[in-house]
């Protein structure tokens, strides 16, 4: 009991990486499984998934839907939070405690109802479904999320350094360019990977708003139904190494300019 006790909460990190990395180490280990009409039984070793990731029909149309979207629904998303974000941090007025509390209703509204709530919107208008309503959707999602994440970042700033610049007769966009923008910098960078993470990763209310194009989830989901093909684990492989790389990048990078 003593050991135990004394090891608790190793043994409880222990079990919660294992719990969350499951599911990801066996989609790396069977993006190596040996191809066939399903990937659900183990068959052998094999690169050729890794040699020719677009082997299956339609898997790497649906992943360049999926990352046309997410950059440009981040780009817009992250302009606009960035731009909402400095006026709700920095600026007082009429209005701007409810804008507040409006922000965080797509976050904390579930996300079947937005999405239905969307497409009837679409259907009123006689918006044609397709791209444009996808890249929206996800733009409407996605500010809320860069909001929080900017604001957040901006409130941490020391007011003391911008007026330093500009007793120093800086004016204000010297200021913003020189002092302000880099400090911010790191949060916009947090927010923007977080609103992309999301645009690449949602399902529910792109089913609804997407019409016939198709994306990375939805092929996915569709290709549940009869065996996801293991090109699909390669792209899901590939895009967890990513994400990792520029974690580690990152990291290396801050240690470095700490590193007196």
């Amino acid at each position: 009991m003593r050991w135990l006790q004394r090891h608790a909460l190793h043994i409880y990190g222990v079990v919660a990486f294992a719990y969350i990395f499951t599911p990801i180490a066996y989609i790396m280990v069977f993006s190596f499984n040996q191809p066939a009409r399903t990937n659900l039984t183990w068959r052998g070793f094999t690169l050729e998934n890794w040699a020719n990731p677009c082997a299956a029909p339609d898997v790497c149309s649906a992943l360049g839907n999926s990352l046309k979207i997410g950059l440009l629904s981040t780009l817009i998303a992250t302009v606009l939070g960035t731009m909402v974000a400095f006026a709700l941090a920095r600026y007082r007025f009429r209005g701007r405690t409810p804008t507040n509390l409006l922000l965080f209703l797509p976050m904390a509204t579930p996300e079947v109802v937005l999405a239905a709530s969307l497409l009837t919107l679409f259907l009123n208008l006689k918006f044609p479904l397709g791209f444009t309503t996808i890249v929206i959707a996800h733009v409407m999602f996605s500010i809320s999320f860069v909001v929080v994440a900017v604001k957040a970042r901006i409130a941490g700033l020391d007011p003391r350094l911008e007026q330093a610049a500009q007793d120093l007769y800086a004016n204000e966009l010297e200021t913003f360019r020189r002092i302000t923008l880099p400090l911010v910098a790191p949060g916009i960078a947090g927010a923007a990977l977080l609103a992309f993470s999301l645009s690449f990763d949602d399902f529910i209310i792109t089913n609804f708003v997407s019409g016939n194009v198709n994306t990375f989830p939805k092929l996915v989901y569709v290709s549940a139904q009869r065996g996801i093909p293991a090109s699909a684990y390669v792209i899901g492989s590939a895009m967890f190494l990513l994400a990792m790389m520029i974690v580690l990048a990152t990291e290396l990078f801050r240690w470095r300019r700490a590193k007196p």
